[in-house]
């Protein structure tokens, strides 16, 4: 049975970290504790921002696996940390931490979707202000 690519047990509010990378273990494991992805796909989130970092501007990050990580994912899902401080990511600010694993060719969807999302002013505010998990969904729910 394939899984909603967003569920409510991916978003935590209030999420506090210390770094970047603590950032992108907490997205990658959330992926893994909720079946989207085997234990070696946060390594491969790692080995991307090595590459290029992930930061988007407007406070958001999208860590996700390089590309031989796709063998890594068992379902396309994303994870969705809404950070209590905002936490320096390269110079920049981060708020919201979106981790993303895509099957096949679905992570290019799903980042476009995240993308329009979060490229309306308004709506990057409610979603930066948002208090539960349900707003959240309501919120992401043309990511699917």
């Amino acid at each position: 049975m394939t899984k909603s690519v967003l569920q409510e047990a991916n978003i935590r509010i209030g999420d506090t970290v210390a770094s970047k990378e603590e950032a992108i273990r907490k997205a990658g494991n959330l992926l893994v504790e909720n079946g989207y992805v085997k234990e070696e796909y946060v390594e491969k989130m790692m080995e991307r921002e090595e590459v290029t970092s992930t930061f988007m501007g407007n406070f958001l990050a999208i860590p996700h696996g390089t590309e031989d990580a796709k063998k890594e994912v068992i379902e396309s899902g994303i994870t969705i940390h809404l950070l209590e401080e905002p936490v320096d990511w390269d110079g920049n600010e981060v708020k919201l931490v979106i981790g993303i694993a895509g099957k096949g060719d679905e992570h290019l969807s799903i980042l476009s979707n995240i993308a329009i999302t979060c490229s309306e002013e308004d709506t990057l505010q409610q979603i930066l202000s948002a208090d539960s998990s349900e707003e959240l969904m309501e919120l992401f729910s043309g990511v699917e």
